[in-house]
């Protein structure tokens, strides 16, 4: 991997991962395109980058997360609940993705099924009502209740497959249950940081160093600081765009990008495995 290909992945991690669209679907698109090899070294290196887009969350949401941390030591009941929340909607993707993993890997990791996902994810938010235009005034975060935490995990597990956008289904999940257009993006974006995060140390654990030996600290760090420079300034301009405009731009967006991507794939033009 050269050090403008690193680079060139963590913008598209850093600008993809909190977007409707599929961080996972475009970087196998775009190691195709770049023509890195579709082996363990690069989905651990995908993987791997994404600390760059959690840091970029982290930063953006600091009250928030000092506010969960007041929750565990200062007794903050606000946000310890809110922690409670997060780490209940995490728990199914956890056990669900740990279980099917190698499955994943195996059989959902080529452009095909990525086109299909990308499809069906856009078609549903132009056909859904509430995903097209989120309302602005809902329910609040604060309100979020137990059985809602753990129903926009449970659509969390739709996202295990590459193309389907874990920012998708969780922000209409809790479109879906009555909260806000801000409201929704802000607990997508934190679970995202739980869910993310367990992701990038379960694969430094076992796939970290074929990643340094492969690609080098250079590569690794450069894609690390273009994920969060580029995830910075797309969350950034999320909930604006969202609470304004709703989803619709992003469901236009999936199904021409399936389209085009079936059509180069059809023509041979890229590699489907």
């Amino acid at each position: 991997m050269e050090t403008w290909q690193a680079l060139v992945l963590g913008a598209v991690e850093g600008i993809t991962e909190y977007l409707p669209v599929s961080s996972t679907g475009h970087l196998v698109l775009t190691s195709r395109l770049l023509g890195l090899p579709n082996d363990a070294a690069n989905r651990a290196f995908s993987i791997g980058i994404q600390s760059g887009a959690i840091l970029a969350v982290l930063t953006l949401y600091l009250p928030r997360v000092k506010q969960m941390f007041a929750g565990l030591f200062a007794g903050d009941v606000v946000g310890r609940r809110l922690l409670l929340l997060l780490v209940a909607a995490f728990v199914p993707a956890a056990v669900v993705g740990l279980a099917l993993n190698d499955w994943i890997d195996e059989v959902l990791f080529g452009l095909w099924p990525i086109v299909i996902a990308w499809l069906l994810g856009g078609i549903a938010i132009l056909l859904v009502r509430p995903l097209r235009r989120p309302q602005p005034t809902g329910t609040a975060l604060e309100a979020l209740t137990f059985g809602q935490a753990i129903a926009i995990g449970s659509a969390q597990c739709l996202a295990l497959a590459p193309g389907t956008s874990r920012s998708l289904v969780t922000i209409a999940a809790a479109i879906l249950m009555g909260l806000s257009g801000a409201a929704a993006v802000e607990f997508s974006l934190l679970l995202g940081v739980l869910t993310l995060g367990a992701a990038t140390a379960h694969e430094a654990v076992s796939g970290g160093r074929e990643v340094i030996a492969s690609y080098g600290w250079t590569n690794v760090l450069v894609g690390f600081g273009g994920s969060f420079l580029f995830a910075w300034l797309a969350v950034k301009g999320l909930v604006a765009w969202l609470t304004t405009h709703g989803l619709v731009p992003f469901g236009v967006y999936r199904v021409l990008l399936a389209i085009g991507v079936a059509w180069a794939l059809h023509a041979g033009w890229i590699a489907a495995g």
